[in-house]
């Protein structure tokens, strides 16, 4: 007689019951998102209307729906309701929603930046094990990078070398473009040198004079094109074509990945806390440069309006589905940013895979043992520190565009350690988990703490104490509580997981001895041989002096 499993009928039918219940949410929570966000929709319900008006209210229901997206990751259902739910509410509920609440597609755009900054970082500090707490400056190369070009402070740079251009601009010029000829042919002999014998002190200073060398050879050229183009000043008032941005924004990426191996040249052979004070430091050198070079960065006045891409076929098709001209950019960056976050994920997901990425995972774990296995680990380090900003480049770019103004004040220390409470909020090593980390801490910023500050501010609370003034006491207190109940992150790497729970899984042998046991308090442990019968024997003997 075949035997029954009484198990198997309930699961065959749950997977249905899952499927069902995952469409009822998404349907629920599409409606209410809908109608909390149509004006002339909630003038007509009146007091239903006036509760789904509530911040609070407002900030719930958009996190519900938000959590479909989840759910559809998570849940065991059929693979139609899946697929069903997580693109029609990232391509069309948010969409439509947001075309009656512009303010919707904003903070969609600013959680998914903030997720590929996470995802980023996760890199560097998840699978490589290095503490970056200078992680925004890569940020802001790639915001100050287009918005240089693509607002009126370039005319105004070319205005300014165009009225002290230099006696010897075609020196600078020469001398600029042979600084980096030599430069860069040097730093591709030593880097020979150095794979086909074992690099020495002396080459590797070279090779981090030649880079410097690079860099000034850059900067000279730099210079000189600007002096030679400074009459186009005229022409160029409200910045560079917006045909330029795809070309920037591949430039933006390699500004970010060149500064990150520069940062990490001379910082990476350190680890531990005396890594992150230096990257903490060399993260505010960036911000300090940018509110200090007046010229290109304006200061701490920032630079606007700094312009966006400009794509007429998408425009018209925006057109058509209904969205307003003022609408147009911001439903571009809400498809370019969901685009290069699905990039970023599915290359994390392969370098994860790879040897390199096998390669990070070990030099975390134990630096000596990867080292002793044939891993080189400072190379291995700046392709983390490289691969980490490139993601942050590419963001910031995106981030210009849309706030249309940046200042160093959008890239102090405490943007570094949003991202970092982001990675270790949502699972270190795990990428579902970062981004999960983004959304909730980008909601609480952004949406929910806020919108609590909003509610309460009528109620005669004291000032002092209204959770207005108190939304970074109140987002510590729950990142702290979060931490005590799942330290390992919302959604965790099973491998970080096994980590952080591997003392639950060690068994308790001192039951074997005399001594009490682990969990009983007191006393000491012996070994589980032969028990110590006086405090001056040895454990392991009979208690007469024999073996």
């Amino acid at each position: 007689m075949t035997a029954v499993n009484p198990g198997a009928p309930r699961r065959a039918q749950s997977a249905p019951d899952r499927t069902f219940l995952l469409v009822l949410i998404f349907l629920v929570t599409s409606a209410l998102l809908l109608v909390s966000h149509n004006g002339d929709l909630l003038e007509n319900l009146g007091g239903l209307g006036a509760v789904l008006r509530n911040p609070i209210v407002e900030a719930v229901i958009v996190s519900l729906f938000l959590a479909n997206v989840l759910f559809a990751y998570l849940w065991r259902a059929a693979a139609w309701a899946k697929a069903l739910v997580g693109l029609g509410s990232l391509l069309l509920v948010l969409p439509w929603a947001g075309q009656e609440d512009t303010s919707l597609l904003d903070l969609s755009i600013q959680i998914m930046i903030f997720a590929a900054l996470a995802l980023g970082l996760n890199i560097v500090v998840g699978l490589a094990g290095l503490l970056d707490l200078g992680y925004v400056a890569f940020f802001a190369v790639g915001a100050y990078t287009w918005g240089i070009f693509a607002s009126p402070r370039f005319a105004e740079i070319l205005r300014y070398y165009g009225e002290n251009p230099g006696g010897t601009n075609a020196l600078t010029l020469a001398l600029g473009l042979f600084l980096t000829a030599i430069t860069a042919a040097s730093m591709i002999y030593i880097r020979r040198l150095q794979r086909s014998a074992r690099p020495t002190r002396a080459s590797s200073w070279s090779f981090g004079l030649a880079s410097f060398g690079l860099v000034a050879g850059l900067l000279l050229t730099g210079r000189a094109l600007l002096v030679l183009n400074a009459s186009r000043a005229a022409g160029l008032g409200a910045g560079i074509d917006p045909s330029f941005f795809w070309l920037f924004l591949a430039l933006s990426v390699l500004s970010a990945a060149v500064v990150g191996v520069l940062i990490g040249l001379p910082v990476l052979r350190l680890k531990g806390d005396y890594l992150a004070i230096i990257t903490l430091g060399l993260g505010e050198v960036i911000r300090v440069l940018a509110n200090n070079l007046d010229l290109y960065s304006a200061g701490s006045q920032g630079i606007t309006p700094i312009g966006s891409a400009s794509v007429p076929w998408f425009d018209r098709l925006a057109g058509t589905l209904g969205f307003q001209p003022d609408q147009y950019y911001l439903l571009f960056l809400y498809v370019l940013v969901l685009v290069l976050v699905a990039v970023i994920l599915l290359v994390n997901v392969r370098l994860d895979r790879s040897r390199i990425g096998r390669a990070w995972i070990a030099i975390r774990d134990d630096e000596v043992a990867a080292q002793a296995m044939g891993v080189p680990l400072v190379q291995t380090k700046l392709i983390a520190f490289a691969t980490g900003a490139s993601f942050a480049g590419a963001m910031g770019m995106i981030f210009a565009a849309k706030q249309t103004f940046v200042s160093p004040e959008s890239f102090n220390i405490f943007q570094s350690i949003g991202v970092l409470s982001m990675v270790i909020l949502g699972g270190m090593g795990s990428f579902p988990g970062v981004i999960l980390g983004a959304a909730v801490v980008t909601l609480l910023n952004l949406r929910i703490l806020p919108g609590l500050g909003e509610a309460t501010a009528n109620l005669g609370i004291p000032q002092q104490v209204n959770p207005g003034q108190l939304q970074r006491l109140i987002f510590g207190v729950i990142l702290v509580t979060m931490m005590l109940l799942r330290p390992e992150g919302l959604l965790p790497n099973k491998r970080r997981a096994l980590e952080l729970h591997h003392d639950d899984n060690q068994e308790d042998d001192s039951a074997q001895g005399t001594g009490p046991a682990l969990t009983a308090g007191g006393g000491d442990v012996f070994s589980p041989g032969y028990a110590t019968e006086q405090e001056d024997e040895h454990a392991g003997t009979t208690g007469r002096g024999t073996p």
